[in-house]
């Protein structure tokens, strides 16, 4: 029987966890905005104005003028902000702060709303498109939290919790479906294990979506900087200033996709076991099964073409971009459209 009121306090929870990721993704947004008063103090433009010229310096000035140049550098380097305006720095990394608090909010929001879920019906929420984007979300929320006990990753917040807010919506609206039973081909105790590896490998991917997309932003920035760093207009300098160097991004990409890709190889796995126990062959060309193995297969490429000489990080990156589109067409079209085996998405 399914609990109709627990099923409500979920849906509850859903509306409240996008509310508090209404939050923190513009707290997070002021945080990266943060970076802006850090702009006209050390612009190479800045400097050569700081003196008119024809202005003698008194005696003195020169070393102690070099010294503040120094220091001023240094405080730009860590993200002080401008000479006499330190006050700024706090303001923005309060913003973050309180990003990273409402983000902690709404992941609990986020598992109350699954296990509510999965009480209402009396089994694990991976049932329906809805149950699928739910998790989903809770899984990246969750790794993001996680990664962020050990490393400072506040710049990202705003990109993790963006799609985050945008799924759920989804979730909410278009995908939504009521707490029902399973269908009898699925309950299967490899309902659990498949279903949920897979999901927290799309978790894993889409951070890694969300951190190539800004190495190949940074990339382009820092092209730009060294061609003409006087010619950079204030809303890309304010990028440039905010994110990590293009080598950081393009190794945090490539470490969580090395992470993700096992996880996703083990879902086709177990995936085939199931469909051997289900309907009595490991591969049956079934739409879904097809666009998994798609999946695999992209992301195999872009791991081949980092470890292979010639291909460049940012040309093998657009492999991974593919791959995760290969991701939303695999969830948004062929479980809606596509009629085959794995037509589960209650919709």
């Amino acid at each position: 029987m399914t609990n109709e009121t627990l099923a409500q306090y979920a849906n509850l929870a859903v509306y409240s966890a996008m509310a508090v990721f209404t939050l923190a993704m513009i707290a997070f947004a002021l945080d990266l905005a943060g970076a802006a008063p850090r702009l006209s103090a050390d612009t190479p433009a800045t400097r050569k104005q700081q003196v008119p010229v024809g202005v003698e310096r008194p005696v003195g000035a020169s070393a102690r003028t070099s010294a503040s140049s120094s220091a001023d550098t240094e405080g730009s380097t860590v993200g002080a902000g401008v000479p006499g305006g330190d006050a700024d720095l706090p303001r923005s990394r309060k913003a973050a702060g309180i990003a990273m608090m409402l983000t902690r909010l709404g992941g609990l929001l986020l598992v109350a709303a699954a296990a509510m879920r999965g009480l209402s019906v009396h089994r694990p929420p991976l049932g329906n498109m809805f149950e699928f984007a739910l998790v989903g979300c809770m899984f990246v929320i969750v790794v993001f939290v996680t990664i962020s006990a050990r490393r400072d990753l506040r710049w990202l917040g705003l990109f993790v919790t963006g799609p985050v807010l945008l799924t759920l919506g989804l979730a909410i609206t278009v995908f939504y479906t009521d707490a029902s039973e399973l269908l009898p081909s699925l309950k299967s105790v490899w309902l659990v294990i498949h279903v949920t590896v897979a999901t927290f490998s799309v978790a894993l991917f889409t951070i890694a979506f969300s951190v190539t997309i800004l190495h190949l932003v940074k990339t382009w920035l820092e092209a730009q900087e060294a061609s003409d760093p006087l010619e950079m207009s204030r809303v890309r300098t304010i990028v440039n200033t905010a994110l990590p160097p293009a080598r950081s991004l393009d190794r945090t990409a490539y470490g969580i996709h090395a992470v993700a890709f096992p996880l996703w190889t083990f879902t086709l796995i177990a995936g085939a076991i199931w469909a051997e126990q289900a309907w009595g062959h490991y591969w049956n060309w079934d739409p879904k099964e097809v666009w998994t193995f798609v999946i695999w297969v992209v992301y195999a490429a872009y791991l081949h073409a980092r470890a292979t000489t010639g291909w460049s990080p940012r040309a093998a990156n657009y492999l991974a971009l593919a791959g995760y589109g290969a991701i939303l067409v695999n969830y948004m079209v062929v479980n809606v459209f596509f009629v085959g085996q794995h037509s589960y998405s209650g919709m």
